[in-house]
């Protein structure tokens, strides 16, 4: 299936999956660039960035086989297999990052929308009953069960 025929397929967990991917770059680059803020900020901006590595971890399953990470680590990114967990964390998340506009409004107001739209897309696909559909392009889908 290739990219275009996987957004043709009205599955909303691919939607996030690659709403998560977006996030993983906004995440990381908002991050650094509000690290250097005088007030409070610096600290939703750490979390912003460690947002980034978690997020990177649940959308591109196969670093978790090339990447040598603990077994708890690995227990922790697979509890987030199905929509609705994905949906929970990409929406507590969005919360942390909707809480740094209280010291000071910065960009991560950015990260925190799109931190949302990919929890909404991930509840739509729970709520209209579709199983989770991992991307072949970011290694689901046997992919990663390819490289052993």
């Amino acid at each position: 299936m290739t990219l275009a025929e996987e957004f043709k397929s009205r599955n909303f967990s691919i939607y996030g999956q690659w709403t998560g991917v977006l996030c993983i770059f906004l995440c990381f680059a908002l991050g650094i660039a509000n690290i250097f803020h005088p007030t409070f900020v610096i600290a939703f901006s750490i979390v912003c960035l460690v947002s980034a590595f978690i997020i990177v971890f649940i959308e591109i399953p196969l670093l978790l086989r090339i990447c040598p990470t603990s077994a708890k680590f690995d227990g922790f990114i697979r509890k987030f297999e199905t929509n609705y967990m994905r949906a929970a964390i990409y929406f507590v998340l969005s919360a942390i990052q909707w809480i740094s506009i209280w010291p000071q409004a910065t960009s991560l107001i950015v990260a925190a929308i799109f931190l949302l739209i990919a929890s909404i897309f991930y509840a739509l696909a729970g709520f209209k009953g579709q199983a989770f559909q991992g991307s072949k392009t970011l290694g689901g889908q046997g992919v990663a069960q390819m490289i052993i």
